[in-house]
């Protein structure tokens, strides 16, 4: 039996990994603080990674797999400590964000990363997860592979980032939904359920190397239809301009009273990385319309008008449509 260790295993996208080696038939372990269940069929080591010893329990024992998605370097590098010399294959979750520039289509995983921060700078998401790719390649060389996703969508997401769209056009239904101009913006969207499938296949047959798990470039304009499509909205859609957006306190991407996918211009290689290695290896993408209709029903069972923690509020947005009137 494959004896596999998940260093989490309770949240979102480690849960789903988790389940999916399960499902194969392994032996899986989770690690993680015991603040949600672990899948059925898995056993939970109850530890906290920030405190000494976290990983007493499973340093004595052989690995033939170790799945990590922590994007705390120091996390990345207490585990390799700890468990990398009894691990015959490690995987790293990491994220396209490590790459420095978002300016050329087409780019690979070869393109240059992110330079370590500074002694005076904030390390951001992209340097540390840059840095905790760092430590396992030294720590694993030729036993490591490291997936970079870029979107991760899909039921339970709990950025609400790619559901506010299908879930807005089905609140809204007849009424009116402000967007942002989509002019030259995309996106590349991978399902959390392919990602699970793609990370137990790269551990099941023990691949090394760098690949990018994105899914292929989608027009921000194509999604915005297949989604109202999907949500049976019949309201106008009422386009703002970058500068009106910003100026009413609108953000890009992502967080509270946000315009969710909606990225500043002049950045096209964030939604056109190549995903060459990914397909070669066998990933997995389904229709995006497939992930859309998983998506809504997972929207409409967590509530529509539910408060988000992306997006803006419908009562924002009302007043918005109402100035742009």
């Amino acid at each position: 039996m494959t004896d596999v260790l998940v260093l989490g295993g309770t949240g979102w996208l480690s849960g789903r990994i988790a389940e999916k080696w399960a499902d194969a038939g392994a032996s899986v372990t989770c690690i993680a603080r015991g603040g949600r269940p672990a899948p059925y069929g898995t056993h939970l080591v109850t530890a906290d990674r920030d405190e000494p010893g976290a990983y007493d329990e499973v340093a004595s024992r052989d690995w033939d797999e170790v799945v990590d998605i922590s994007s705390k370097p120091v996390h990345v590098a207490a585990a390799l400590d700890a468990v990398a010399e009894r691990a015959k294959h490690w995987t790293y979750i990491s994220t396209v964000s490590v790459y420095a520039e978002n300016d050329e289509p087409g780019a690979d995983e070869s393109a240059d990363v992110l330079a370590p921060a500074g002694p005076d700078e904030e390390e951001d998401y992209g340097r540390a997860k840059v840095r905790a790719e760092a430590s396992v390649r030294a720590a694993l060389g030729f036993r490591a592979a490291i997936v970079r996703p870029g979107l991760i969508v899909g039921p339970g997401d709990p950025t609400d980032r790619f559901g506010y769209w299908v879930g807005r056009f089905a609140l809204a239904a007849g009424e009116d939904v402000l967007i942002p101009d989509a002019t030259d913006r995309g996106e590349q969207v991978i399902d959390v359920d392919d990602l699970a499938d793609f990370v137990q296949g790269v551990g099941r047959e023990r691949w090394t190397g760098v690949a990018n798990a994105v899914g292929d470039p989608v027009p921000l304009e194509r999604l915005l239809a297949e989604a109202r499509g999907i949500a049976g909205q019949s309201g106008r859609l009422v386009t703002a301009t970058d500068d009106w957006l910003e100026a009413h306190g609108v953000a890009y991407w992502m967080g509270p009273r946000s315009l969710p996918l909606w990225l500043p211009a002049g950045m096209p290689g964030f939604w056109t990385r190549s995903n060459a290695a990914y397909r070669l290896l066998g990933g997995r993408l389904r229709p995006l319309t497939e992930t859309l209709q998983r998506t809504l029903d997972d929207e409409r069972e967590r509530g529509l008008d539910r408060e988000r923690r992306s997006g803006l509020s419908r009562a924002d947005e009302l007043a918005l449509l109402a100035e742009l009137a």
